[in-house]
C-alpha cells in the first residue's frame, strides 16, 4: 500500500531550528497566548485531619473562549461556558466537595521537547 501524498503544500520536517531572535519571539508568542490549565479535584472530609483528595478531570480555558474538560477516566469530555461550571458537573454527595486547582502561569517556553521535560 502506498501512502497518499500530503495535502499540505509545505510539509514540515521536524528539526531543531537555529537559535536566535525569531525563536525567542516565537516562545514569547506562545507564553502570551497559552491557555490556562486546571484540575477538577474532589475532596472528601475537607477541613478534617484525615481529608483526602483526588483529581477527577483536567480543564483547559482560553481568555475569550470556552472551557474544555476531560475526565481522567476519559469518559467525560465536555465543553462549558466557564471553568466554574465544571465544579457543578463533578459535584458529588454530601461530604465530598469539588474544587478547581489552577496550574501556575508558565514562565518559560522552549522549542525542543527534551528541554521541556
Amino acid at each position: 500500500m502506498t501512502a497518499a501524498p500530503s495535502p499540505n503544500p509545505c510539509p514540515i520536517t521536524p528539526q531543531k531550528p537555529p537559535s536566535g531572535a525569531f525563536d525567542q519571539e516565537l516562545c514569547g508568542l506562545v507564553l502570551d497566548t497559552a491557555p490556562r490549565l486546571f484540575a477538577v479535584v474532589q475532596v472528601c472530609d475537607e477541613g478534617h485531619e484525615d481529608a483526602d483528595g483526588w483529581v477527577v478531570a483536567w480543564g483547559l480555558v482560553d481568555n475569550d473562549g470556552p472551557t474544555y474538560v476531560i475526565g481522567v477516566d476519559g469518559r467525560a469530555r465536555i465543553t462549558l461556558a466557564s471553568p466554574e461550571r465544571a465544579v457543578r458537573h463533578f459535584a458529588r454527595p454530601p461530604g465530598v466537595t469539588v474544587r478547581l486547582v489552577w496550574l501556575a502561569q508558565p514562565g518559560a517556553a522552549v522549542l525542543d521537547r527534551a528541554e521541556a521535560a
